[in-house]
């Protein structure tokens, strides 16, 4: 992928929706539809906005192995560039998704998703989870990398031990990018496009510094060029 930008487009409606696929469409890689959008919207919706753009289809599904591998066959039609389950889930839960994806036809990358980027070290502590949250995350990863996933979504923070740990081949998926100057959110662990990229991040997800622009062209054009990535707009 020569721009490895996915846009999030956090909406549940159609209109505008396709309004920023079209507008921003020349200067990203793909477009990411998560779970507020499918809720609402479904199978046809999500079709109708990614058209014939690689689909992230960011579910985060999480369940026993034979609920979460009948969910991905039910999805499957879409043809995503990428899903996500949590790799929370556990080995045999992502063991499942990847053998059903690979009898769907094994063109949809399964990625886990590790920590979320909006938890913190007092957020894990307080579920429980007594450890840095690196740790965690590298924990999961190497869990989501020996059970057959293609790879990990991680916040960027993590992004340098991971490709350490893994190899070049695994996916590392990053949200948590924040363009220099941009409001973090409800983000806890970011970093700019252009770090994590050379930290070793394979794809940037990026959603409010593009979609919440007053311009989302100019904003996902402008992230494009400070990565060096190809643009439509440009052919």
């Amino acid at each position: 992928m020569t721009n490895p930008i996915f846009a999030a487009i956090d909406t549940t409606e159609i209109a505008r929706a396709q309004a920023l696929a079209e507008a921003i469409g020349p200067y990203v890689g793909g477009l990411k539809l998560g779970l507020e959008f499918f809720l609402a919207n479904g199978i046809a919706g999500t079709r109708a906005v990614a058209g014939d753009r690689p689909l992230f289809l960011d579910l985060k599904l999480h369940d026993i192995p034979n609920t979460v591998a009948g969910g991905l066959r039910a999805v499957a039609a879409l043809r995503p560039a990428l899903l996500t389950i949590h790799a929370s889930g556990g080995a045999a839960m992502m063991r499942a998704a990847a053998e059903t994806m690979k009898g769907e036809g094994g063109q949809s990358r399964v990625l886990g998703v590790t920590v979320l980027t909006s938890l913190d070290e007092d957020d894990l502590d307080a579920v429980g989870q007594r450890r840095p949250v690196t740790d965690q995350v590298r924990r999961l990863a190497a869990l989501a990398q020996a059970s057959g996933l293609d790879g990990v979504v991680c916040s960027p923070h993590e992004v340098e031990a991971l490709r350490a740990d893994c190899g070049p081949g695994f996916l590392l998926v990053v949200p948590g990018i924040r363009p220099e100057g941009a409001a973090s959110g409800d983000q806890k662990r970011t970093l700019s496009p252009a770090a994590a990229m050379a930290a070793g991040a394979s794809r940037l997800v990026i959603g409010r510094p593009i979609t919440a622009a007053p311009d989302p062209a100019a904003a996902a054009r402008a992230i494009a060029e400070s990565l060096g990535a190809t643009t439509g707009a440009e052919g």
